[in-house]
């Protein structure tokens, strides 16, 4: 991964030499609930349901001259997690606990824009990069952080409200691979304790959020 990271770092150094213009983009929006779990034996699983919330974050972007451009985007929501699980420690015995869960993305991503007039800015898009989440049990104090591959696609629309303004909305999908496990939620501390299956998790969101672009002399 670290290799396929530093060729995308790569791939955004040598676009900024093309680029015409740098955009600050922010972000703010609606996100849906998804599901979490996995099915280890019938004493051990877990079921789960990333609550809906607001997720927030801004981008740097360089646009280059074929009307595409390179993105650094960071993304940050505070959420939690009702789950049911059980980890086949204590008897299997069934428990449930509310986790409390922030996640971070850190992406780089590519999106090509279409040109309909001078107002309107149509887009499609998509990145790589890394999902940071952090879990805290509210029962017992234990929290544990994991970072995984994650990636995107989004398409929507720039709407020009100025020469150097615009108002963006989106539709965007989120996904990091096996992000959600037994291990970062039910790990107790002792060798060998909690699950070891993992969830891949997909967040579907819909965004908006102001462009500005910076001038260049």
């Amino acid at each position: 991964m670290k290799k396929l990271i530093g060729l995308l770092v790569l791939l955004f150094v040598a676009q900024i030499t093309y680029s015409q213009e740098i955009r600050l983009n922010t972000y703010g929006g609606y996100i849906f609930k998804n599901t979490v779990n996995s099915y280890y034996t019938n004493s051990s699983f877990y079921e789960g349901t990333i609550q809906d919330g607001f997720r927030w974050g801004a981008g740097i972007e360089y646009y280059i001259q074929d009307k595409g451009g390179i993105e650094i985007q960071y993304l940050r929501q505070n959420t939690n997690v009702p789950t049911r699980y059980a980890d086949g420690i204590f008897g299997g015995n069934i428990q449930f606990t509310d986790f409390d869960l922030g996640i971070n993305y850190i992406m780089i991503n590519g999106t090509r824009y279409f040109s309909v007039s001078e107002k309107v800015e149509p887009f499609a898009g998509a990145g790589l990069g890394l999902g940071i989440f952090s879990v805290k049990n509210p029962d017992n104090g234990n929290n544990n952080t994991a970072t995984k591959l994650s990636w995107n696609v989004r398409g929507g629309a720039n709407l020009w409200l100025a020469e150097n303004v615009a108002l963006r909305v989106q539709a965007s999908l989120f996904s990091a691979v096996e992000a959600i496990g037994g291990g970062l939620y039910f790990g107790t501390g002792g060798s060998g304790a909690g699950l070891s299956t993992y969830s891949t998790m997909y967040q579907f969101g819909l965004e908006g959020g102001l462009v500005f672009r910076i001038p260049q002399k």
